[in-house]
């Protein structure tokens, strides 16, 4: 079964300023997996994030998204099969109105107007902000903001979710209630960049490492996010 799957070989690439930002990267992530990406600040985790829907092109490696190898011919399918959840929610809500920022995927698919409607309904439903549909978005708090920029993403019935800091700038309460929601997600497909150590433990099976554009560990979440000797070594700390 290749649907729902993420598929990243020997992937490599290089800023034009020379940098190499991610070396020979190979990772996997299974259908209906929840896997975290960790590593230091400028380890390459949202590099990486930016290859898998096209947003930077591969330079050397392959990549292939639900079946379907990452190419120009396959964009358009495959940023309908990959939802990208960007760290600043401010990248995604740019619409007056949250109805108008939830609707603009199923709009751009030609959807009819009751089925957006009911797409918008169901997507803000799903992220605790149904009441939320007229509301003007820079109105919102930044834990709405968040869950208003997923809500934009599930409105277009992703496979697959990938989520660049999803509780960063978050307080406590709309930090757990993010949690809840994305644990609740089952069916769904889930790369996370964080460096949320405790959201990794309580929300994936897996976790990857990332330093200087490498994967240098990955494994159960339980045994790496409290291994004290391979945080402290990637100047990371442990979930407890």
């Amino acid at each position: 079964m290749t649907h729902h799957r993420i598929e990243v070989d020997n992937l490599s690439f290089r800023y034009p300023d020379g940098r190499l930002a991610l070396d020979d990267v190979t990772l996997s992530v299974a259908p209906d997996e929840k896997v975290a990406l960790i590593g230091p600040n400028g380890s390459g985790k949202t590099t990486l994030l930016l290859h898998l829907n096209g947003i930077l092109r591969r330079q050397e490696g392959q990549i292939s998204i639900a079946g379907m190898e990452l190419t120009e011919r396959n964009f358009k399918p495959i940023r309908a099969s990959l939802g990208m959840v960007f760290q600043n929610p401010d990248d995604q809500l740019f619409s007056l109105r949250v109805y108008d920022d939830v609707a603009f995927g199923p709009l751009h698919m030609g959807l009819p107007e009751n089925e957006v409607r009911a797409r918008v309904e169901e997507a803000l439903a799903a992220v605790g902000l149904a009441e939320f549909a007229e509301r003007l978005s820079y109105h919102l708090s930044v834990g709405e903001k968040k869950r208003a920029a997923i809500a934009t993403v599930l409105s277009m019935n992703p496979e697959i979710l990938v989520l660049d800091e999803p509780s960063a700038g978050l307080d406590p309460h709309a930090r757990r209630q993010l949690i809840e929601f994305l644990r609740n997600c089952r069916q769904q497909t889930m790369l996370i960049s964080t460096h949320d150590m405790r959201l990794a433990y309580d929300l994936c099976a897996r976790v990857v490492v990332l330093s200087g554009g490498r994967v240098v560990a990955q494994g159960p979440a339980q045994e790496l996010l409290m291994n004290r000797d391979l945080m402290e070594r990637y100047h990371l700390e442990t979930a407890y």
